[in-house]
């Protein structure tokens, strides 16, 4: 009795672990990397949303205080222009940073592959 329930489940076992071996490289390029595209997403659409680039674009012309004398408008421009020129160089780290997470997602496996194929030869 035991070694059959042993046979069974050793057999059940084996076949999951050969499906799950035989899965892994569809979900990893297929389910697994659209699921981290998605998260990259949302990740660089709160980076955008915590750094307010897009305010600072859209009110690039607006003086700032409510000074709407030459004087005013000219250090308000300036003055957003440089939060703008430093807010999109901190987004495109980030948007750098995500592509880097992505192609070393894509070719990870395949580096992993070819350390074991070195180590055999």
């Amino acid at each position: 009795m035991i070694n059959d329930n042993l046979s069974f489940y050793s057999a059940k076992i084996l076949m999951g672990i050969i499906c799950d071996v035989l899965y892994f490289p569809v979900w990893w390029y297929g389910r697994g990397l659209v699921n981290l595209v998605m998260s990259i997403i949302n990740f660089l659409a709160d980076k955008q949303k915590f750094l307010a680039l897009f305010v600072w674009v859209k009110n690039i012309f607006r003086p700032m205080y409510a000074q709407y004398d030459w004087q005013g408008m000219l250090i308000s421009f300036f003055m957003r222009l440089a939060q703008i020129i430093f807010r999109s160089i901190v987004m495109l780290f980030w948007l750098i940073m995500s592509l880097v997470v992505v192609i070393f997602w894509i070719l990870f496996p395949a580096f992993v592959i070819y350390e074991i194929i070195f180590q055999f030869l």
